[in-house]
């Protein structure tokens, strides 16, 4: 086969000398030593070559993915927007929008498959680090990392589990943005975390749990976690959490749904304990806060609804997500049941499976963001590891009513297209095929690596107008990126040579320029490289 390298003969077909000396170079396979072969050609005969070598190439672009077996992934080429990550697990969702980004974070149920593997019951027992990443489209989402609660909260221990965040933010008198992150200490208690980036680094302001079983004014509370935090327009924070069963539970209304102010540091509590009368709670509190009214949300239980006396409103389906709204939120008898929010995904066709929501206005439309096991069975994998999903949610600011929504592996829509002429990150994608990343000594920055095997990633709705003729890359490693259109067996337009042991940013120019808005398959291959950022010239 013709090695990549002859992918620069473009370049030379630009020259004016006719005929002129090429080298190219060979070998029997991807892996064999290649073999230097100069020789004198015409432009004719130069054109000829380049577009045989084409034809090869993109063959054995398709081959080299062929021959390594990664995890199947239900978006690559498909146009499925849903999950959002498909390279690894991330469950219990919340978000927060931040100089025209959304971000969101979750539960790291891939540190719990990493710990038992495949056949292992997501028991949640191993997971201690959530998961951050972040969108201004909806369907490209950067991958932050993983915030370490461990690392950021040492007292927490060894095995101090980490679940279920909720955040919040707010301007404060440095000058700063400043994000408060809330997670489930286990079960039994509310830690937080703060930091003054979207991304962090995060530290612990307290070295204790905010709230846990001990705490004073807190009764009848077993498991006092699964934070839902929210500001309302004055600026005051409010935090709702609970589980299990209380003292004087019946089925219809366990009565662990807990309520509080927090104080005007967002780490202290201001106000009484008081409860939330969710019938059928179960877990997985969060709040919002919409035209003066609290809206508090949480997930049904799984028993059977034997008792219902509100005939203006429907009873919440099976573990479902239910919403309650109140004007008056320390009132406990001020809070009125509305409906589901979101039914369980078994009645959207997929498997059961317990779920936590948050929505949030962005770009003025609302999105609810879920998880649901559909990564994981479209795999095989039927032990309980589930991905954050997205879709479009109907609010009613007036009245605070919300239709139930929908589950989709389609998803939403990108709102805006993606800029190929701005630097974009390795870690920005929209579907995946192999890939792994690592951290970086930036926060919330990372980089692909352990590339070239046939690993491929996806970004789309790229916007590149005119036309782009070149691409460039920041690198390091051996190995070749084909660029294609559309997917892995799209048109490929271009094949980026890498061999730098350092960092360094190398560019190749376009077979064909790239016009109009295109999605954008990469495919890596022939070495083993590392890759940070990526850009078009025009």
């Amino acid at each position: 086969m013709i090695h990549d390298t002859s992918r620069r003969i473009p370049e030379y077909i630009m020259g004016r000398d006719y005929p002129r000396a090429v080298t190219i170079f060979v070998s029997a396979n991807h892996y064999q030593p290649l073999t230097q072969i100069s020789f004198m050609l015409s432009k004719k005969q130069l054109a000829s070559i380049f577009a045989i070598t084409l034809l090869i190439n993109g063959s054995s672009a398709a081959e080299a993915a062929e021959d390594h077996q990664f995890e199947k992934t239900p978006k690559l080429g498909t146009g499925n927007c849903n999950p959002l990550l498909d390279f690894l697990h991330v469950a219990d969702p919340t978000a927060v929008v931040h100089n025209g980004r959304v971000y969101v974070y979750g539960t790291n149920d891939q540190q719990e498959l990493d710990s038992v593997g495949r056949d292992g019951k997501n028991s949640y027992a191993h997971i201690h680090s959530l998961v951050m990443m972040s969108s201004d489209d909806m369907v490209n989402w950067t991958y932050h990392g993983i915030i370490d609660v461990e690392q950021a909260a040492p007292w927490t221990g060894e095995k101090g589990v980490s679940w279920a965040p909720s955040i919040i933010s707010r301007a404060e008198s440095d000058g700063l943005t400043h994000f408060y992150m809330y997670y489930s200490h286990g079960g039994g208690g509310v830690g937080v975390i703060t930091a003054t980036s979207p991304v962090g680094p995060w530290t612990d302001p307290l070295g204790h749990d905010l709230i846990d079983v001990n705490t004073p004014g807190l009764t009848d509370c077993p498991a006092p976690f699964d934070p839902g935090a929210v500001i309302d327009e004055n600026g005051v924070g409010w935090l709702s959490f609970g589980g299990g069963r209380s003292s004087k539970a019946t089925t219809f209304l366990p009565g662990s749904a807990r309520i509080v102010r927090l104080g005007s540091d967002l780490l202290s509590l201001d106000s009484e304990i008081s409860e939330i009368p969710a019938p059928y709670f179960f877990e997985a509190s969060e709040l919002n806060y919409i035209n003066g009214t609290w809206v508090y949300s949480y997930s049904t239980d799984w028993v059977d609804r034997t008792e219902w006396n509100d005939p203006e409103v429907s009873h919440p389906s099976i573990c479902s997500i239910g919403y309650m709204t109140s004007t008056d939120p320390l009132n406990r008898d001020s809070w009125k049941f509305r409906g589901d929010i979101l039914k369980n995904p078994h009645d959207y066709g997929m498997e059961y499976t317990n779920n936590h929501t948050h929505f949030l206005r962005f770009n003025n439309e609302y999105y609810i963001f879920y998880h649901t096991n559909h990564l994981a069975d479209f795999r095989g994998i039927t032990t309980g590891y589930r991905n954050i999903c997205v879709d479009r949610l109907e609010v009613d600011e007036n009245s605070i009513a919300i239709p139930t929504g929908q589950m989709t592996q389609t998803g939403v829509s990108q709102i805006k297209p993606l800029d190929p002429f701005a630097w974009q990150q390795a870690e920005t994608v929209a579907a995946t095929s192999g890939i792994k990343f690592e951290h970086t000594d930036v926060a919330g920055n990372m980089v692909a690596c352990g590339l070239g095997s046939g690993q491929q990633s996806e970004v789309r709705g790229a916007d590149f107008g005119k036309g782009a003729s070149r691409f460039e890359a920041k690198v390091r490693g051996k190995g070749v990126i084909d660029i294609h259109i559309g997917s892995p067996k799209g048109k490929r337009v271009g094949s980026l040579v890498i061999d730098h042991p350092q960092w360094q940013t190398v560019s190749v120019r376009l077979g064909k320029k790239l016009k109009g808005s295109q999605d954008l398959c990469f495919v890596y291959r022939d070495g083993d490289f590392k890759f940070d950022e990526w850009r078009f010239i025009r």
